[in-house]
């Protein structure tokens, strides 16, 4: 498999998933922590295509307090949908700037649509602290970016599951989450019917970080021809990473983190990536950006040695 030597870059600026406002500006703050240089320090030719404008909440309405500003995150995510499954068909590599991780309804939903045109096997590693396995009859805020794995495995709703086409863009044997300590009682039931291989904090505690990335990378190099991460920042311990909406205590380390996508960057199916969740009003001196972009750079090949 030819490995993409073009990474092009897409902000997908949405706060409409969340109930904290900020995350709008996550791409911006990952592209004033140079990331772009950094990835071309590596090699790589990088194209910055811009934000996807997205309508703040300001001008919209919320029609459904169990899915909150449904009309527009459905509108743009199709949007971002095709514009990342294009990238994907060019041959090159997407890396999409978030927003909050509604964002990976669009992302999935383009991914998963590009796989099936190319006759290949989606996998997805999640790292966060939230498993985002909501449904509107399980969420308790109604918040949409507690939904994107759910609907990325069909499970939700028609408007969301529908976009890049009408029918399941993940197999749940083709995922693993890591990072887990925040879990709703739904999402658990979920993760238990479906048998996805979820890590929780204590998982991590008790393994280690290298016995965990090796069991997911074996798994995913055995069974899929495309692999993508979807990175939450607050998957990470906010005291690396301060500025993200939902902080919970306990998360990965800066090593941990490092390890696990400096041993992604060796993967060959590799071939997409996304951060979430990066809110600069909440962060210190854009100190979890600058992180999140050298993140970025460990999973695209760069080493201490």
């Amino acid at each position: 498999m030819h490995k993409p030597t073009r990474v092009r870059m897409i902000g997908f600026p949405i706060d409409l998933g969340a109930d904290r406002r900020g995350v709008d500006m996550g791409p911006s703050a990952l592209r004033i922590a140079d990331i772009d240089k950094k990835l071309e320090a590596l090699g790589y030719t990088v194209i910055d295509e811009g934000d996807i404008p997205v309508r703040n909440i300001e001008v919209q309405e919320m029609a459904d307090v169990k899915l909150k500003y449904l009309p527009e995150i459905a509108e743009m995510s199709a949007v971002l949908a095709s514009r990342v499954e294009s990238v994907l068909d060019e041959g090159d590599f997407p890396l999409i700037l978030g927003g909050d991780h509604s964002m990976s309804i669009g992302s999935l939903a383009g991914i998963g649509a590009h796989c099936a045109k190319h006759k290949k096997t989606l996998g997805v590693i999640w790292i966060d602290a939230h498993a985002d396995m909501n449904t509107a009859e399980t969420t308790p805020s109604g918040n949409i970016h507690g939904m994107p794995v759910s609907v990325a495995l069909g499970i939700g709703h028609p408007s969301l599951t529908s976009i890049g086409g009408n029918f399941p863009k993940l197999d749940p044997r083709n995922l693993a989450i890591v990072g887990l300590r925040s879990i709703d009682p739904g999402e658990r039931e979920l993760i238990k019917e479906l048998g996805v291989a979820a890590y929780t904090m204590f998982d991590v505690d008790k393994l280690g970080m290298y016995e965990i990335a090796s069991r997911v990378l074996e798994d995913m190099a055995r069974s899929v021809d495309h692999l993508h991460i979807s990175f939450d920042v607050d998957g990470v311990d906010p005291s690396f990473a301060p500025g993200v909406g939902t902080p919970v205590p306990g998360g990965l380390s800066f090593r941990e983190t490092h390890l696990f996508m400096e041993m992604i960057s060796q993967v060959e199916a590799y071939a997409s990536l996304e951060v979430a969740e990066v809110n600069p009003i909440l962060d210190v001196r854009n100190s979890t950006a600058e992180f999140a972009s050298d993140v970025v750079s460990s999973s695209m090949g760069k080493r201490i040695l």
